[in-house]
């Protein structure tokens, strides 16, 4: 940061802003990231803290720390980078190798299922950890059989928010995981809804399960009951603020971008979802002006993706315009996708809450 001569104190910075990223991410760098999250770097069993009222938390953390500590055994690569050679797996053990999150959103899915990957005894590389669109995304950048070829050393892969509302893809993965069962590779995964299932805004076992349809007998359901831990004994979501004071935080925080919103989410359309992570590399700080309700629905789904992966990175967002809980309409709310925006909603509220010391030390 460059300082004001006359006065000796910092002087403001002009922001960046997401709009002028267009990112390229290799297909090795793909394969790097599949870990969890920065978010999610140091986050353990031992860190979860469940419910009291629910007594599933717990017993969710007891089953799957027995499920790590059987994975001691798998296969062994040899190599590294993307192109590896592997020595034959032993054989898988007996009884199911997957186990399945069943809950809605913010009981902690995620953090179990990274815990899950931390606890499993085998060496990073031989780890995998991806939401349903990396690893799509993964397939459609090495190809089918190099991606089985690629994964099948691995002793876990952990697929975060399987995406069961697109079925061609849903089948495409269903395919893989096939052929990394036979491989002796262990599954973790967790889901979204399934359009018109709304039901609790969770997603049902029995769909999931019914969707993989070979792979169903790998699977354990688990089931989590409980509230959305980030509003768990939390003050509400803060107010939005004026555009003023938005702008007056992108210029005192070195590393934060400034964009409006309607031009964000344009930008979006230009940018595969794939690359939303890397777009948001040394990013401190996302400040946004104008936010509106979206009314489209391809929009709104490509700004659930944005919200993912800034959560993950723990990016706080400070915005003005409407509340976030007021981003998507209540027929999206009501809608197949309503999981997916509660749980935009939700991750956008913490991410706000997370600003509150970049708005103070701008003096708002």
């Amino acid at each position: 940061m460059s300082t004001d001569t006359a006065t000796g104190t910092p002087a403001a910075e002009t922001p960046g802003a997401l709009c002028e990223r267009r990112p390229q991410v290799p297909a090795e760098r793909l394969v790097a990231e599949m870990v969890p999250p920065p978010r999610f770097d140091s986050v353990r069993f031992s860190t979860y803290v469940p419910d009291p009222s629910q007594a599933s938390q717990a017993d969710a953390v007891r089953v799957l720390s027995d499920f790590a500590s059987g994975l001691g055994g798998g296969a062994t690569a040899v190599g590294g980078g993307v192109k590896r050679w592997f020595r034959k797996a032993p054989a898988a053990p007996a009884g199911p190798r997957g186990v399945y999150l069943d809950g809605g959103y913010g009981v902690g899915k995620t953090h179990l299922l990274a815990s899950l990957w931390h606890a499993t005894p085998a060496a990073p590389e031989l780890k995998a950890f991806g939401t349903f669109v990396e690893l799509t995304n993964l397939v459609g950048a090495l190809g089918f059989q190099q991606t089985v070829a690629t994964l099948s050393g691995h002793r876990l892969l952990c697929i975060d928010e399987f995406e069961l509302d697109d079925p061609g893809d849903t089948v495409l993965v269903s395919t893989l995981l096939g052929k990394l069962v036979d491989a002796g590779v262990a599954l973790a995964a967790t889901s979204n809804t399934l359009p018109g299932k709304l039901g609790e805004g969770r997603f049902a076992a029995a769909d999931f399960l019914r969707e993989i349809q070979g792979l169903a007998a790998h699977f354990r359901p688990l089931r989590i009951d409980g509230e959305d831990y980030r509003h768990r004994g939390l003050p509400a979501a803060p107010a939005p603020f004026s555009a003023e004071e938005v702008t007056r935080v992108a210029y005192a925080t070195p590393g934060a971008t400034l964009d409006a919103f309607p031009a964000l989410l344009e930008h979006l359309a230009s940018v595969h979802p794939s690359r939303y992570g890397a777009m948001t590399d040394s990013v401190r700080a996302v400040c946004l002006t104008g936010v509106t309700p979206v009314r489209d629905q391809a929009t709104a789904l490509r700004l659930v993706v944005l919200a993912d992966r800034l959560y993950d990175r723990e990016v706080p967002v400070v915005a003005s315009g409407v509340p976030f809980d007021e981003v998507f309409p209540p027929d999206m709310l009501a809608g197949g996708y309503r999981k997916k925006y509660f749980r935009a909603i939700s991750r956008l509220t913490a991410l706000a809450r997370d600003a509150q010391p970049l708005t103070t030390a701008a003096g708002r």
